[in-house]
């Protein structure tokens, strides 16, 4: 379980994916202040409710994808962050180990795989 219980911020444009993945940190014992589809989205929230934790995809709806968003919530707040991605080419793997976050996860993935990332945060 858990170490602490961690106030998580989920940025999934899949919301089957989503559901799964809130599902996941409920049962790890985290709490959950929102979810969203979209990078722009995910700014206002992370100001707004300050999450310890954020797991985000890289691929979002609207103009922002989620390494952008990443840099502009960090301007604003610090906080961890887990990207959860479907398209790990070096580019946007690259383009996210440059925003300093705790992991980068393959979809699919386990809650297994979830739990060890959430372990890495500080």
């Amino acid at each position: 379980m858990a170490k602490n219980k961690s106030k998580i911020l989920i940025v999934e444009d899949d919301m089957i994916i989503s559901l799964v993945v809130e599902n996941m940190i409920k049962k790890l014992g985290h709490s959950l202040v929102g979810k969203t589809a979209s990078g722009e989205e995910a700014v206002e929230m992370a100001k707004e409710h300050k999450p310890d934790i954020i797991l985000m995809d890289i691929r979002l709806k609207g103009e922002m994808d989620g390494i952008e968003a990443v840099s502009i919530i960090r301007e604003h707040i610090d906080t961890n962050v887990i990207y959860l991605t479907g398209n790990s080419d070096k580019a946007n793997y690259d383009r996210a180990r440059a925003t300093d976050c705790v992991d980068l996860i393959s979809k699919p993935f386990t809650i297994g795989e979830l739990s060890r990332s959430l372990d890495l945060v500080p």
